[in-house]
């Protein structure tokens, strides 16, 4: 593995490790690959959500953040607290069974889960992306 580079042949900038093609670091707009968030009360469920997801080819990737304090309404009372946040890349068209996925192993009656269109990515990622979530296409 090049020095810098990540799982998935990526470096944490996003340009594609040993990649001798200029046109892997192009940016290109897009709207069919999204990143969805949810949050948890522990890393170990974190963690366990965005493994889980990956391994069922929900999502490309997932990265566990935390802890973050979050502030928030709950119950008519306003609270604080420490969370983890777990971050998923995937295609539009698996967003569906991704939040389906989430809903059900999240230990939450009512976990956050939001998503938002990647805007603007390169093209090797992107393609590496949805080779990894559609790899029937």
């Amino acid at each position: 593995m090049a020095s810098g580079c990540a799982v998935g042949n990526h470096s944490p900038s996003g340009r594609t490790c040993g990649s001798a093609d200029p046109s892997a670091a192009r940016l290109r707009r897009v709207s069919d690959h999204i990143q969805v968030t949810t949050v948890a009360d522990s890393q170990e469920v974190a963690v366990r959500l965005a493994r889980s997801a990956v391994a069922a080819r929900l999502a490309a990737s997932a990265q566990v953040l935390g802890p973050v304090t979050s502030i928030y309404w709950h119950l008519g009372e306003l609270g604080t607290g420490q969370e983890w946040q777990t971050v998923l890349k995937t295609t539009a068209s698996r967003y569906p069974e991704l939040r389906d996925h989430l809903l059900s192993e999240h230990p939450w009656d009512n976990p956050e889960i939001t998503a938002v269109e990647i805007v603007e990515a390169t093209d090797a990622y992107l393609d590496w992306l949805k080779r990894t979530v559609e790899p029937g296409d």
